[in-house]
């Protein structure tokens, strides 16, 4: 299997980058995870995967932690993101096209309901992980 090399995810980035090195950290787990088993499989496979993977590096996480959302005080709903690494960032596994503004829209809802202000959509679709950051 043809290994792929990590970007420098540091290079020009401004010092007070929100969860700098937390994003840097699950994004390489990412990269990581699809070296590994290969894209395009389901994105349960991946969430699972990243799992492990969190597991290993020591990086905390929660999987399928359930949030209420609320319409005027009112519970409606719930919300259940993939993963919440660090108790910090949403991160949500992909297995689609490309990244778009759908999704970045989604995101951003889900940032809203769980009150966090990051957010990482990875895509393992494709050979080359796809991903972004998205800060509320």
């Amino acid at each position: 299997m043809n290994t792929l090399t990590k970007p420098d995810l540091t290079a020009g980035e401004n010092t007070n980058f929100l969860l700098k090195e937390e994003t840097r950290r699950i994004i390489g787990c990412g990269f990581e995870v699809l070296n590994e088993i290969g894209p395009g499989l389901y994105e349960k496979i991946y969430e699972n995967a990243l799992v492990v993977e969190f597991g290993l590096q020591g990086i905390a996480y929660e999987q399928q932690r359930r949030f209420d959302v609320l319409y005027k005080k009112h519970q409606v709903g719930f919300y259940v993101p993939d993963l919440m690494a660090f108790g910090q960032v949403i991160v949500d596994c992909k297995t689609i096209d490309r990244i778009t503004d759908e999704e970045r829209g989604k995101m951003i809802n889900y940032l809203k309901i769980t009150g966090l202000r990051v957010g990482l959509i990875l895509n393992f679709k494709h050979a080359r992980l796809e991903f972004e950051r998205i800060v509320r």
